[in-house]
Formats: structure tokens, C-alpha cells, sequence
């Protein structure tokens, strides 16, 4: 076993959890994988994939038992997003915005909330996350779409872009601001928007790099009527649950870009095992073995930081932002790097789509951008280190 295989089988997981990921690793083997390809060529939508991630049961895996889950350890949930993304980045996005989306209403939802709208995913439900718009990406505090309160409901007006399952989502977690709280960050407030309600347009997806297959849409918000009964906390509150909610998103973006890296790493060491050049097999160059020894000692180090992250949330930590931010930075830049020179070592062949590191470049990419952008990580870093 290598070293990346001997940290594999030390994962602290229960031997259900285990049983799990060997379902999971199954399916993405037999299934998901085999699909990558004609899906990033297509940029179809891979229902087929969500209906056998379905099969399995696995968005139980995030919903407490009370509400219909069958709920397991972040890091089971880690292990899972990171095998799912490697046999498929795209689909591996769609299943972990699941989870970014309904997380907040998990964490800061009331009981009745819990109660009506948690089962529906628990079943196999999509969900989406809507944060960003045109003139509000990093910075939230400049979103424009507004909640207005109107007796017993509450009118939404605005739009969205970017929104990962934007045109297939059964529930949409909204962020915009309390129509009568003036600050703009006092203001942001989240609730919770049907599949169906009057008023919601997808106005568009998005023609991508990478990523292909998952789908990235434009909405807008006309007038929808909402019950108040779908706001999350109080007006106001909204700036906290986003905070809040990111913290653990970001941990598993790194899950889903170290799944595009090791599924690179592991073609690139494949072929150099194969290739020959002048008589030797192409891992037989020092030069070579150098280069990855780099890649695999990165990759190495970025896993055994997920996995960290991974126990202090099981542990009950609440203070990880900056580990967070430093895991979804390190892991993205790895991800970006491993790919390119997965690339690079196939040479020619590395930059024909008939060879997956090609496609694997590609869906590296957004994995620096979503999630604040490496930018934006670098900056938390630096400056948690200013005296107070």
C-alpha cells in the first residue's frame, strides 16, 4: 500500500460508515464513472446518477434520524463526497449542494420547519443554496433581492446567479435582505422557497468550463409569496446562518476537489507506470520522480488537514472558521496543480479529452473560485494573525 492508501484505510470510520463508503465506491466504479465522460460531452443533467445515489439512500446520511435520515459522521459524509467527485465531479457537486443547502435549515430551523421540509430531502430531494447575484458575490452585505413582510407571507423580489441545481431544485434556501431593517448587514434574513411558487423563474444555465454536467442557473424572483413560516430565525439573522453554514461547506469543497485530485494522481502514476521513453519506463527518470513526489506529498498533507477538520466538527467544534478556510485554500490550490501536471505528464495525450486528466483540469478550476474565492481564504488567514 502507498501512503495515500494506507491513510484510506485508517479513516475513522464506524464499520456502517465503512459498509457505506463500499457501496459508494461500487456504484461510482460501476456506474457514475463510466458515465463521466458522455455527460461532461453533453452537459446533460446526470439524473441517472441521482437516482442510483438515491438507490443507496444517501441523502439520509445528512438528516437526523427524528426527521427521516439515517445520519452519520461529517467525515463519513467527507469520505463519501470526495469518492462521488472523483468518479464524477459534477455529480459529486450536485450531491454536496444537498448538503450545503439544507445544512442551515438543520441547524437553525425551527421544529415545525424540520419537521414538514427535511423528510422531503431525506427521500431524495434536490436543494439549492442561493446566495450569490450580480452584484454580490464575496461581499454578501451588496445582495439586492428583498424579503417584504405582508401580513401572514412574505413577497420576494430579486434574482440570483450561479445557483448550483437552480432549475432542478425541490427547495431553495434564500438569502436577501428585511425589507424594513435599513443596515445591509442587519438586514440579511433566510428562508426557505418551494419548487412551484408563483413568481420563481429560471431564467438560464450556464455553457461551463468544467463541471459540465452539473447545472448552474439564473432565477428571479417576481413577486413570490411565501408563508413566514418558511423564514429561518428571526429577520436579520441571516448574516450568522451564512457564516455559520459556510464554515462546513467549504470543508467539503476541499473533499470534492481532493477527489478530482486523487482521481489525477492516480491516471498520471498509471501511465508513467506504463509509458516508455528511451527504454525506461517514464517513472524511472529522477526528474519524474521528483515532480511526484511533490504532487503526492501535497496531496497527502491537504488529506490528512480534511480529515482533522472532519474530527473537530464530529467533536462539536464551533471555532474552525480559519481551519476551514485553510483546508478549502491548500486543497483547491493542490487540486489546480495536480491536475495540471497530471496533464503534463501524459503529454500529448493528457490534453486529448480521450484521457479523463483533460476533463479532470477543467473541473479543478471552479474549486478556487466557489466558496470564497482562495483570495478571500488567504486573507481570513493573514489576518486571524492581527493582535487585537
Amino acid at each position: 500500500m502507498n501512503i495515500l492508501e494506507r491513510m484510506d484505510a485508517r479513516l475513522p470510520l464506524t464499520s456502517e460508515e465503512n459498509m457505506l463508503l463500499d457501496s459508494v465506491k461500487e456504484l461510482c466504479c460501476t456506474q457514475i464513472a463510466p458515465r463521466a465522460a458522455a455527460y461532461d460531452r453533453s452537459a446533460e443533467f446526470p439524473w441517472d446518477n441521482v437516482r442510483a445515489i438515491n438507490e443507496l439512500g444517501l441523502n439520509a446520511i445528512f438528516i437526523p434520524d427524528a426527521y427521516g435520515g439515517a445520519q452519520l459522521s461529517f467525515t463519513s459524509y467527507l469520505a463519501c463526497a470526495r469518492e462521488i467527485s472523483k468518479a464524477c465531479a459534477s455529480t459529486g457537486i450536485i450531491w454536496a449542494t444537498n448538503f450545503h443547502a439544507i445544512k442551515p435549515l438543520i441547524e437553525y430551523g425551527s421544529e415545525e420547519q424540520k419537521s414538514r421540509l427535511l423528510p422531503r430531502i431525506a427521500e431524495g430531494g434536490l436543494a439549492a443554496l442561493a446566495i450569490t447575484e450580480p452584484s454580490a458575490g464575496s461581499d454578501a452585505t451588496g445582495m439586492r433581492t428583498s424579503f417584504t413582510p405582508d401580513g401572514d407571507d412574505i413577497i420576494i423580489n430579486g434574482g440570483k446567479t450561479f445557483i448550483t441545481n437552480g432549475d432542478v431544485a425541490d427547495l431553495y434556501l434564500i438569502f436577501g435582505k428585511w425589507s424594513q431593517i435599513s443596515d445591509p448587514k442587519q438586514s440579511i434574513s433566510v428562508l426557505i422557497l418551494e419548487k412551484g411558487t408563483d413568481g420563481l423563474r429560471v431564467m438560464g444555465t450556464e455553457h461551463k468550463m468544467g463541471t459540465r454536467a452539473s447545472s448552474t442557473a439564473s432565477l428571479s424572483f417576481d413577486g413570490c409569496r411565501v408563508p413566514r413560516a418558511n423564514l429561518i430565525g428571526n429577520p436579520g439573522e441571516g448574516l450568522q446562518i451564512l457564516f455559520g453554514s459556510l464554515n462546513r461547506s467549504r470543508p467539503s469543497v476541499a473533499a470534492h476537489a481532493l477527489g478530482i485530485a486523487r482521481a489525477a494522481f492516480e491516471d498520471a502514476v498509471e501511465y508513467i507506470n506504463e509509458r516508455r521513453q528511451s527504454g525506461k519506463r517514464i517513472l524511472e527518470f529522477q526528474g519524474i520522480q521528483f515532480m511526484l513526489a511533490d504532487l503526492a506529498s501535497e496531496l497527502a498533507l491537504c488529506e490528512s488537514w480534511l480529515w482533522r477538520v472532519a474530527h473537530m466538527v464530529d467533536c462539536g467544534d464551533s471555532d474552525f472558521g480559519i481551519e476551514a478556510s485553510l483546508l478549502k485554500q491548500r486543497a483547491t490550490d493542490a487540486a489546480m496543480r495536480i491536475t495540471t501536471d497530471a496533464v503534463q505528464l501524459l503529454g500529448g495525450y493528457g490534453y486529448c479529452n480521450d484521457y479523463r486528466v483533460e476533463r479532470l483540469m477543467r473541473d479543478a478550476k471552479i474549486t478556487q473560485i466557489w466558496e470564497g474565492t482562495n483570495q478571500v481564504h488567504r486573507q481570513l488567514i493573514g489576518r486571524s494573525f492581527l493582535r487585537k
